[in-house]
């Protein structure tokens, strides 16, 4: 098999990204899903109302990226991934939480491999915040959170290209041009 072309998308929460994973899906891309969503999601069936509060919870996102990505591998070389062990950093320092081990060993990974690719698209805020159980940040935050992120994969030395609010389908547009496969 050839080197994996990993591409992320990332930005603030709300921003449209699952939309967009949902579209590129549906476009024939290999997607690989965001970890907190599923992660949130899980804790709270079983009882915990914010699991983001809990000490093991940035490692646990951790953990499951890297087995998404492990996965995505054996299934296709061109993949687009909804969020990194970067925006993953960018929680923790978004949280105020220490980066754990399990975080520390993937970021070391990916940047000493480049296990993505240095162009990462960030998706424009909607101009609104849809609350749900995983997602319960308000807007302004969501900006303050988006701006870490710029600013983490910007330290890490990846290009970004802006993805601006709009319709899902020229959006999908905007990515596929930059992507490097047949759709």
């Amino acid at each position: 098999m050839t080197q994996s072309q990993r591409y992320v998308l990332t930005g603030a929460p709300g921003a449209g990204k699952t939309t967009l994973i949902e579209a590129l899906s549906r476009r024939g891309h290999l997607v690989v899903r965001e970890a907190a969503t599923d992660i949130i999601a899980a804790r709270q069936a079983k009882g915990c109302a914010e699991p983001w509060r809990e000490p093991g919870f940035i490692d646990a996102v951790a953990r499951l990226q890297r087995h998404r990505r492990l996965a995505a591998d054996v299934q296709g070389d061109v993949q687009i991934h909804d969020r990194s062990p970067l925006c993953t950093l960018a929680l923790a320092l978004h949280l105020g939480r220490d980066v754990g081990p399990d975080l520390a060993a993937e970021i070391d990974q990916i940047t000493s491999t480049g296990t993505y690719q240095p162009l990462v698209f960030l998706t424009a805020p909607l101009g609104f915040i849809r609350r749900t159980a995983a997602r319960r940040i308000s807007y302004a935050d969501s900006l303050v959170f988006a701006r870490v992120h710029q600013e983490v994969y910007e330290a890490y030395g990846h290009r970004l290209v802006d993805v601006p609010a709009g319709p899902v389908r020229e959006r999908v547009a905007l990515i596929e041009k930059h992507v490097t496969c047949p759709v």
